[in-house]
């Protein structure tokens, strides 16, 4: 089977009690730019990676949606190999799942978001040819961040 390539951590996932009073918190240990908020959650920018303050007062672990995202080559072929091996996938607008401990991984596909790994980086893990979305271009452009150019060719298959 061909499989994806893990690229790298595009974010992660921390259950809190209360969405203000964690951002206060981490606001008086680091200076941070708030992504954005939505439903529940808070996103603080860091860079192209971000993390997700997730809200859940009734949460006792494993907190639900405590996870982390993980950039793949192929979103796709991930989704195949999941399918394979009779892995379920959780009923959401995301490709998530459980490993057999019970932690939380989200795959993302690496064309579709801000994450951006250096060209070096890339070329030394033979993926070089990933490239970025137009969207994702744009987000990563809207920041002031350069992009290489390489055009995505994503397989949405899923």
């Amino acid at each position: 089977m061909n499989k994806a390539q893990a690229v790298g951590i595009n974010h992660v996932a921390l259950v809190v009690g209360d969405i203000e009073e964690a951002l206060a918190f981490y606001g008086k240990l680091f200076q941070f730019q708030l992504r954005g908020r939505s439903d529940g959650a808070a996103f603080i920018d860091l860079g192209d990676q971000f993390l997700a303050l997730m809200e859940d007062r009734e949460a006792k672990a494993p907190p639900r949606h405590q996870h982390f995202g993980l950039a793949v080559s192929n979103k796709a072929r991930v989704k195949q190999a999941l399918s394979a091996f009779d892995i379920e996938v959780l009923d959401n607008r995301f490709l998530d799942f459980l490993d057999p401990w019970g932690n939380r991984i989200q795959v993302v596909d690496y064309s579709e978001i801000q994450f951006l790994k250096a060209p070096q980086v890339l070329a030394y893990m033979n993926l070089d040819d990933l490239g970025k979305s137009p969207e994702a271009r744009q987000e990563l452009l809207e920041k002031g961040i350069a992009v290489p150019h390489t055009d995505a060719k994503p397989d949405r298959s899923y």
